[in-house]
């Protein structure tokens, strides 16, 4: 009962917000209920942060809504997006998908080594931003033990770019004249995290939503690869030096495992559309929840923390991305 209490306020709060701006949503499509989530979130997240006592009230239950609701809202769209149109659009996606994160990876390392970003700095952003934003960070400090103030750099770096993806690629997209297709795949290749991937594409539409998400998963997979790395070179440190080893166990995130088992219930075709019609529709509710409470913590004291030098190779990376993205994808014929 007592962690009901503790919760309750701040869960509450993000799904005022989420029920008024879905409809909203609905109404203004050009911003999209993600997006008036956002901005009714930074809103009221000013108002809390000027009574201390009110803050402490409602932090506990918007935290637990940023990291528990967003795998909840991509389980729920897995229901709706049959294993075999995953591995499909995974193989269509393969070059554009694989060909982004050569060049992220690269372009982190370069940028890294001009800007003389700490190692563990670097590696923590370039992991968010070529990757999956703060899933990939939570993966790499699993295994990295790095120091607490450079996480919350990186995760400072990744958050700003985050609503920034949010605001700025549903009207690039439609500048563009990107397909609903399209555009998901130059969401899911070039946005760092999830939460930002699934709300530009709710923004841009539907089908740009489900595509993005599916390429999204397919980018969050490399955590595999990238975690085993990270433990090899690791586990090397700890014989030298003695340092702490991290746990390759932790590091995976659950949602993708998730996600992949409730596709396989949907390619199985056992679910009546009574079931998926509502998941799909409250999946979009509990996205616009997750960037309610995401936006409550918006504030220059954030921007500040992160540093101007990850920021720069957060902004540049993200940069390199996106542009990485769409020559590719003009390059394989999806512009």
């Amino acid at each position: 009962m007592n962690r009901v209490r503790t919760f309750a306020p701040g869960l509450a709060l993000a799904a005022l917000v989420a029920t008024a701006a879905v409809p909203a949503g609905k109404a203004l499509p050009m911003i999209g209920a993600p997006v008036l989530a956002l901005g009714a979130g930074a809103a009221a997240g000013i108002v809390l942060r000027q009574r201390e006592a009110t803050d402490e009230l409602f932090g506990p239950g918007l935290e637990v809504a940023r990291q528990r609701l967003l795998g909840l809202a991509i389980v729920l769209l897995g229901l709706g997006l049959p294993l075999g149109s995953v591995l499909s659009v995974g193989r269509e996606t393969a070059v554009v998908l694989i060909g982004t994160l050569v060049v992220g990876a690269v372009a982190a390392f370069c940028v890294g080594r001009m800007l003389a970003v700490d190692r563990e700095s670097a590696t923590l952003v370039a992991v968010g931003t070529t990757i999956c934003g703060a899933s990939a960070i939570a993966a790499a400090t699993a295994v990295l033990r790095p120091d607490k103030q450079r996480v919350a750099y990186a995760l400072g770096t990744i958050f700003v770019f985050n609503v920034a993806a949010v605001l700025v690629y549903p009207p690039l997209g439609r500048a563009l004249g990107l397909s609903q297709e399209a555009f998901g795949l130059w969401a899911g290749t070039a946005i760092n995290d999830t939460s930002s991937v699934l709300a530009a594409g709710v923004v841009f539409g539907a089908g740009a939503a489900h595509f993005a998400v599916i390429v999204k998963l397919m980018r969050s997979l490399a955590i595999i690869p990238l975690c085993l790395g990270l433990h090899v070179g690791r586990r090397h440190l700890v014989e030298e030096t003695g340092a702490p080893a991290g746990s390759l166990r932790q590091a995976f995130p659950l949602f993708v495992v998730l996600f992949l088992a409730a596709s396989i219930v949907a390619g199985l075709g056992i679910l009546p559309t009574a079931l998926t019609t509502p998941s799909a529709a409250t999946s979009s509710w509990l996205i616009a929840a997750v960037l309610a409470a995401i936006g409550t913590s918006l504030s220059i004291e954030r921007l500040r923390s992160a540093g101007i030098r990850p920021l720069v190779l957060g902004g540049a990376l993200g940069l390199i991305l996106g542009g990485a993205s769409l020559g590719l994808m003009y390059l394989t014929g999806w512009c």
